[in-house]
């Protein structure tokens, strides 16, 4: 990873004074959680409760249990990043209102022999529905553990039957200012992302077994705050990864241009696997804060997640990071 000093740095580059402030504010609150543990960190417990959405049954898929304790509900529903709905982790919970999930309609295309646009209510009915507990790494040093309901994302792709050309997936999010109050002119004053946010997978990384389209969490539908009504999971990747309120899955030969990395490609690499020895240019990844602890633990490689190390046999992580 390219880490810029000094003189090399370009004022586009640098980070918007109001992003980080609110870093440094939600920082201090944390410490001073640690010291008074009866008052609550911002855009945590203090919040109201989030209303219980519609049950959604799954089967739970052992496999993929793991030692960690879920993050509780109300933790994981009011502290997001979403910039859609704005740029505060409490934004999506207080304007998640906005969006409206049904009818909603998903187009996959590209390189493909067999395009479609499916309703995302025929989407949930294609596979049996399992309940996965994932752990969450979030670019910023936070972390998460969640309960994703989905299936995963290969039994879509299979369905369309991508060509022989076909390398990778790009995923994007609605664009409807409407519906997500971010996505509206001059809310960003370091100029903002362009829209619609797309990010994108190796065809092999889509195809694992682990990458799982996600359309319930927790025993119920996906809140809007959370990436309603579907959004993809890559759990060995940073979270801005796994694109969120899909409406289109499209195929291609080219690796796909991804919001982050054309917004600051010196910070957000097309790859970004969790790897704790390639830092951000800004701060240290060795470490992480699970939502709801205040100590910080290793950053695990791959996040724990082992079993996709062969994906990368042979590339130079920190370059290809």
């Amino acid at each position: 990873m390219l880490i810029k000093r000094g003189g090399d740095i370009k004022g586009g580059e640098i980070t918007d004074q109001a992003l980080y402030l609110n870093r440094r504010a939600f920082m201090a609150g944390a410490a001073a959680l640690a010291l008074a543990p009866g008052v609550a960190a911002p855009g945590m417990s203090a919040a109201a409760p989030p209303a219980a959405g519609q049950p959604l049954a799954a089967t739970r898929n052992k496999a993929f249990d793991i030692p960690d304790a879920a993050t509780k509900f109300q933790d994981a529903t009011t502290y997001n990043n979403f910039y859609e709905f704005g740029v505060n982790k409490d934004d999506p919970s207080s304007l998640g209102g906005t969006l409206k999930p049904r009818p909603w309609k998903v187009q996959v295309d590209g390189l493909v022999h067999k395009p479609a646009t499916f309703d995302v209510d025929d989407v949930i009915r294609m596979a049996p529905l399992e309940e996965r507990v994932y752990r969450l790494r979030c670019v910023e040093g936070w972390s998460m553990v969640i309960p994703w309901i989905g299936f995963p994302l290969s039994v879509l792709l299979k369905r369309v039957d991508p060509t022989g050309s076909a390398k990778y997936v790009e995923f994007s999010t609605l664009v409807d200012p409407s519906q997500f109050p971010g996505q509206k002119k001059g809310l960003f004053s370091f100029g903002g992302l362009d829209w619609p946010y797309t990010e994108g997978l190796r065809l092999d990384e889509a195809l694992h077994p682990l990458t799982l389209l996600t359309v319930g969490m927790y025993g119920q539908v996906l809140p809007n705050q959370n990436g309603a009504p579907i959004r993809v999971v890559i759990p060995w990747k940073y979270g801005f990864k796994s694109a969120k309120s899909i409406v289109r899955i499209r195929l291609t030969a080219e690796e796909p241009k991804t919001a982050w990395n054309k917004a600051a490609p010196q910070e957000y690499g097309f790859y970004s696997n969790v790897n704790p020895k390639v830092d951000h240019p800004r701060w240290s990844q060795a470490t992480e804060r699970r939502i709801g602890e205040f100590r910080r633990r290793e950053t695990l490689m791959w996040n724990g997640y082992d079993q996709v190390a062969g994906l990368y046999t042979g590339m130079d992580l920190k370059k290809q990071y």
